[in-house]
């Protein structure tokens, strides 16, 4: 297994290197299929977050999907501690939902938690005022936060897209839906309850 440790605006010494070496080997004990652990530790430069002061990310990369977590804490220790406790359990949470227990029954499918989920609630509120900021138009006097990713995307199933959110730690997961093929979003509503949205581009 490759550990690649790197920075942004802040200096790691080779001891930090080996420390993180260390302690992100007991990964392995979750998936033997790792391949390369990437470790970004980042200095934030809003000092009035002392607390916050460090964000560290891992990335895993193996045979199986990507999974990555990051946490922020006042220093580099604390951070890396913060964000393998979360990358463990995400491991976990994905291992529990392959695994079917020996004299229990296999756990509840997407389709029948959503089937007992309510509708969305589809109600917008008041009309908010919109504006031009360049050639996007802004609601609100929010600020204009603009970020693009692409990402390579083969036909998947909802269980499947459900099992791959879990494993970045997102609150939704963008994919393409193996039967209807059309552009879908799972997402995490309230708890253990889920939503789709599906785009229909006829």
């Amino acid at each position: 297994m490759d550990v690649v440790v790197s920075s942004r605006y802040c200096e790691v010494s080779e001891r930090f290197r080996e420390h993180v070496r260390e302690k992100v080997s007991r990964l392995e004990k979750h998936d033997h299929r790792i391949i390369r652990v990437e470790a970004l530790i980042a200095k934030e430069k809003n000092t009035r977050q002392p607390e916050r002061a460090v964000r560290l990310e891992l990335t895993v990369l193996s045979r199986g999907p990507v999974v990555r977590a990051e946490a922020a804490a006042e220093d580099k220790m604390a951070a890396l501690d913060l964000a393998l406790t979360k990358m463990e359990a995400q491991m976990r949470r994905a291992n529990d939902r392959r695994k079917v227990h020996r004299g229990m029954h296999a756990p509840e499918s997407l389709g029948q938690a959503m089937a007992r989920s309510a509708p969305p609630d589809d109600d917008l509120g008041e009309q908010v005022a919109r504006r031009k900021v360049g050639p996007v138009a802004v609601a609100g006097d929010g600020p204009l936060v603009v970020r693009e990713k692409t990402h390579k995307a083969s036909p998947m199933t909802l269980e499947q897209a459900l099992y791959e959110m879990e494993l970045v730690g997102h609150d939704f997961y963008l994919f393409v839906d193996k039967e209807s093929e059309r552009p879908s979003v799972v997402y995490r509503r309230r708890g253990y309850d889920y939503g789709v949205i599906a785009l229909d581009v006829s």
